[in-house]
């Protein structure tokens, strides 16, 4: 499929395919599909291809039969009823990308951007990461044959992730600071050709993840819902999600856009000021904190893109605090069976501070994406989930300790 790497802020048409941002004035690079071969075509048309990331192929910015694959994408939409009564929603569903082949959203990106580095010859790829991207980027690399160096920040990663990345085989750094650290020292490896950057500042990671959206409405038979919501750490998915809902309004596949929301934990929230003060750009918090590792990140690289996501859908950013995201993640778990992480949980936890407020009406059409699986993070899982009861071994005492 044609398309163009432009700069974001500044519109500069960028060439070099190694680059992460622009070299005029430093701004984050965007993938720009040529999407005239698609005019006239309706969903029938793609939908002869199996679910998963690569039905979309005539979306994505590279050669499909050079596609490093795990059989990504194709995951459930579950109608939540026990939940929507709960919460008091007549349609509430969940995208739950926990299904994907490393367990997280991050593969859809992952494949797409180690295509791209295999079409430019790269032999080595690398990523900073709070713990999925690396746990992605070394399952990719490994089935691509490529090297993979990954920093962490320390202490900062929970260990259902930082194990994927050590069991795939990655080089795994773990440097004395935090994730915007970790980022900068990643990007200028990249620069001096030490290795091909994967975080989500690629432009080509984006055009992966934006299939979550394409899929979403390929489940609904292209009935748009009112709110899709999600997650904001590094604020790349939400950007994807609107840049396919974009791409799919040119196209007249859908006449109007859902509106976004994306929601952040209270101690890691630009995003969320930003969007309290009416401001298109943000200032980053320099300590973030929350139990939502994967999304703990003070300075988000897509931030601006994603507060344009929410600006132009007339959407909203919300934050909610450690306990919020704990409370829906056990609703979740406890009425629907669906285990996701507590980033995960924020979406839920999003939704519910949403309705209480009445931001969100009892009618409403949501879809929230639940981005990785509920075993990425253990230990916080066995943390809030109460004390295993102890018996001794004779029935009579099992008895009496299940009776209480």
């Amino acid at each position: 499929m044609p398309y163009k790497v432009k700069c974001f802020e500044c519109g500069r048409e960028v060439t070099d395919g190694l680059l992460d941002s622009c070299p005029t004035c430093g701004g984050l690079l965007n993938v720009e599909m040529d999407l005239s071969p698609l005019k006239g075509k309706t969903l029938k048309d793609i939908r002869k291809a199996p679910m998963g990331v690569w039905r979309y192929a005539p979306f994505l910015p590279v050669d499909q039969k050079k596609a490093v694959s795990l059989l990504e994408g194709g995951t459930p939409l579950y109608r939540c009823l026990g939940l929507g009564e709960k919460l008091g929603i007549k349609d509430l569903r969940v995208k739950y990308e926990g299904a994907n082949p490393t367990g997280s959203f991050k593969d859809r990106g992952m494949t797409v951007g180690v295509s791209r580095a295999v079409e430019l010859g790269c032999k080595v790829v690398g990523c900073a990461s709070t713990g999925n991207t690396s746990a992605s980027l070394a399952a990719y690399a490994a089935k691509a044959g490529l090297g993979c160096v990954v920093l962490l920040p320390s202490g900062k990663v929970a260990l259902g992730k930082l194990a994927q990345a050590m069991f795939y085989g990655a080089k795994v750094v773990s440097i004395d600071g935090n994730f915007d650290e970790a980022l900068d020292i990643v990007r200028r490896l990249a620069k001096e050709g030490h290795l091909y950057l994967l975080n989500s500042i690629n432009p080509f990671r984006p055009e992966g993840q934006k299939t979550v959206a394409f899929e979403i409405l390929d489940q609904l038979d292209m009935q748009v819902p009112d709110r899709i919501v999600l997650p904001v750490g590094n604020a790349a998915n939400i950007w994807a999600v609107y840049k396919a809902l974009t791409e799919l309004r040119e196209l007249g596949w859908i006449d109007r856009m859902p509106r976004l929301v994306g929601v952040q934990a209270s101690g890691s929230n630009p995003i969320f000021r930003a969007f309290e003060e009416g401001k298109r750009d943000f200032q980053p918090v320099d300590h973030p904190e929350t139990v939502a590792t994967a999304i703990r990140i003070g300075n988000p690289a897509s931030g601006r893109k994603a507060l344009k996501a929410i600006y132009d859908t007339d959407g909203v950013a919300v934050e909610v605090t450690d306990e919020e995201i704990i409370a829906g993640q056990k609703l979740l778990g406890r009425t629907e069976g669906i285990g996701v992480e507590p980033a995960s949980a924020a979406s839920i936890a999003g939704v519910m501070k949403l309705r209480q407020s009445g931001e969100i009406s009892a009618d409403e059409r949501i879809v929230c994406i639940c981005t990785g699986n509920l075993l990425k993070d253990p230990d916080t899982v066995i943390k809030n989930s109460g004390e295993i009861l102890r018996s001794k071994a004779d029935i009579d005492a099992v008895i009496k300790i299940i009776a209480r």
